[in-house]
């Protein structure tokens, strides 16, 4: 699989900008105006044209022929000939659930699994694990189950940040994964910060960015990756 999953789209150098490197890296092998397919399900307050004009406007100088998946006369075709698929962040729950009922999900993984380029970022790398069961958004929506693309062996908490700002009574993000990890003790969670992201390349996972990552598991203390390659517990 070649798949490059993000933390976050914007920063304060732009949309995207931040991620540009590897993005080009992880199209590297793909010819000019390869076709990609952008799947904007995440969009709840932004329409999905106006979403699909952001990204297409952001990857213009890579060379790919972007189609959001909503415009497809035939989506489950478009993401049959698609060499790279695109899948933004917003909430993680419509973004499950519009692709579940449109009978997308599993055209996706496999589509994936079979060499397409996967690019995700926010809800979009919650998409690529087991569930959804660690992302940060409300359940804004019934997505008929959690199970997700299960690309991953392990689990992504995007926005990463155990910030506890003064007078804050509510529970950290570690708290909330620790009570993931208390339900469901055989699962690893990795906390990626805001600038991180994975690439997969075949089995091989490596940390890429600037920040230290966090794995949660069970109840052991959680264990802090540097960037590089990674060795998740199975």
């Amino acid at each position: 699989m070649n798949l490059l999953l993000l933390s976050n789209s914007s920063s304060d150098a732009g949309y995207l900008v931040h991620a540009m490197p590897d993005i080009r890296d992880l199209i590297a092998s793909l010819p000019q105006g390869a076709p990609a397919v952008f799947v904007p399900f995440a969009g709840v307050t932004r329409t999905w044209d106006d979403y699909t004009a952001l990204v297409s406007s952001a990857l213009a100088d890579t060379g790919l022929d972007i189609q959001g998946l909503h415009r497809a006369e035939n989506p489950a075709a478009a993401l049959e000939s698609a060499a790279v698929i695109i899948v933004g962040g917003g909430n993680t729950f419509n973004l499950l659930g519009q692709l579940r009922r449109q009978g997308l999900l599993d055209v996706v993984a496999r589509r994936v699994r079979a060499g397409a380029a996967y690019l995700g970022w926010s809800a979009g790398s919650n998409l690529a694990c087991p569930s959804i069961c660690t992302t940060n958004d409300m359940p804004i929506t019934d997505p008929g189950g959690f199970d997700a693309l299960g690309l991953l062996s392990f689990q992504i908490n995007p926005h990463y940040t155990n910030a506890h700002p003064p007078g804050h009574r509510g529970e950290t993000r570690a708290q909330r994964l620790a009570e993931f990890c208390t339900l469901n003790p055989a699962m690893p969670v990795l906390g990626l910060p805001e600038g991180a992201a994975l690439r997969v390349r075949g089995t091989q996972i490596a940390l890429i960015g600037p920040h230290d990552a966090p794995l949660f598991l069970g109840q052991a203390e959680p264990r802090v990756f540097r960037p590089g390659a990674l060795e998740i517990p199975a």
